[in-house]
């Protein structure tokens, strides 16, 4: 079992604010947000440090994590949202695979959100940051699945943020499931971030989020 740390270390280091998969089922009428990073007319945040990059890449969203057990988390400028269901592609472009990245949902200006994450050893959690810091919901580390794409390869990721029920879902299959309602509304992002290894390199595509 991979273990969980806490954020609060982090919380410095906050940002200021590839298969292709098919919609299914879902009508575009009910997507809220979508933006396939061919442009920069969404304005994701775009910063350049030692320590971390967020910016637009090759028709895609490319974040860099040279810290080691840090993460760094990006959004984009656009209204709160309640209940959503959000999904993206993430490859591994390089670093570790002892890595996580994956979807946030109810960020606030106060830095206090919810997300999913997988890594590319195959591991996954939901986690809650408020101002005290991170917390895993549910399990004291993160868990195994077969249902993650190891090494470079693309994963589908889908978070769903539905009244206080917080489901990730990697590749089309359900991997975890909590439940907590302390937040209810709030910005969407992403988010990568690192263990022992600095390093994590990640590309983001194909961001969508939808009304549940």
């Amino acid at each position: 079992m991979k273990s969980w740390r806490l954020l609060s270390a982090v919380l410095t280091l906050a940002l200021s604010s590839l298969a292709c998969f098919s919609l299914g089922t879902q009508s575009s009428s009910n997507i809220l947000f979508s933006d396939d990073f061919s442009n920069t007319s969404k304005k994701w945040d775009r910063i350049t440090e030692s320590d971390r990059s967020t910016d637009y890449y090759n028709n895609a969203y490319r974040m860099i994590v040279n810290a080691a057990d840090s993460h760094v988390w990006a959004n984009p400028k656009a209204d709160d949202f309640t209940d959503t269901r959000i999904e993206v592609d993430a490859t591994k472009n390089g670093g570790p695979d002892n890595n996580d990245f994956g979807i946030m949902c109810r960020y606030t200006e106060a830095g206090e959100f919810y997300y999913g994450v997988v890594s590319s050893d195959g591991f996954y959690g939901i986690y809650k940051v408020t101002s005290a810091g991170g917390e895993s919901l549910g399990n004291d580390s993160m868990l195994e699945s077969d249902s993650i794409t190891r090494g470079a390869g693309t994963n589908h990721i889908r978070f769903d943020c539905v009244g206080p029920t917080l489901s990730l879902y990697v590749n089309g299959k359900l991997v975890d499931e909590q439940t907590d309602a302390t937040f209810t509304t709030g910005n969407v992002g992403l988010m990568a971030g690192t263990y022992e290894a600095s390093g994590t390199d990640i590309v983001f595509d194909n961001f969508i989020v939808y009304k549940p």
